[in-house]
């Protein structure tokens, strides 16, 4: 087994919890039905991450408004209230993010799908942010996961062995667009269980 020396964490639903039900399952007095209606078919994940590619925020809630009128207050609420659906910290993963910044064996790299007009909040907000060596953003390199630019961007920018590098990231399709690349890959579940898979790369914290 090659040695790992880099570690890249994604950040939403890995460190940072993030969740727009914060915000409309109020909106929608809630119904999940009618909430996760309104997240399939109008401020879709899809429509989301385009924003995440660097499509400016301000032009997408323009567009999804002449779209749908009819739910204009809605579609405004999803970057005007956004800050609400930023949650807090996932603290068992950030404690081993720590473990990993002071074992000083690692180079620790963030890449998260995540707007770049939004993404200065965070780094206000979560100091542990600025405990990396780097982040990738996607909304400041204009792609997103799971493209392949991304991935090899953070390679090349870092200095990283696909095969000396795991990816840590929540989202299936994520992982497998790494693991094509040959980087090593684990989807996240829980901070337990991301201790547990880490041990099947020899990594003990």
């Amino acid at each position: 087994m090659k040695k790992i020396d880099t570690i890249i964490f994604d950040l939403g639903g890995v460190l940072i919890d993030w969740n727009p039900e914060y915000v409309f399952l109020d909106v929608f007095n809630r119904d999940r039905k009618k909430m996760q209606w309104f997240f399939d078919h109008i401020c879709t994940s899809d429509w989301n991450e385009n924003q995440d590619a660097g499509y400016p925020m301000a032009q997408a809630t323009e567009d999804k408004v002449a779209l749908f009128p009819e739910y204009e207050k809605e579609i405004r609420m999803f970057y005007g209230r956004w800050v609400e659906m930023l949650g807090d910290s996932i603290t068992g993963t950030v404690d081993i993010l720590k473990k990993f910044i002071d074992s000083e064996d690692y180079k620790v790299i963030a890449l998260t799908n995540w707007s770049a007009e939004t993404f200065p909040i965070a780094l206000e907000r979560f100091e542990f942010l600025h405990w990396f060596e780097g982040i990738i953003v996607s909304g400041e390199e204009k792609t997103r996961k799971p493209f392949n630019d991304i991935y090899n961007l953070t390679l090349e920018r870092f200095n990283i062995k696909a095969e000396n590098a795991i990816f840590i990231d929540d989202n299936l399709r994520n992982i497998e667009a790494a693991n094509n690349l040959g980087i090593n890959g684990i989807q996240f579940e829980s901070p337990e269980q991301l201790i547990i898979n880490l041990k099947t790369f020899n990594i003990v914290l």
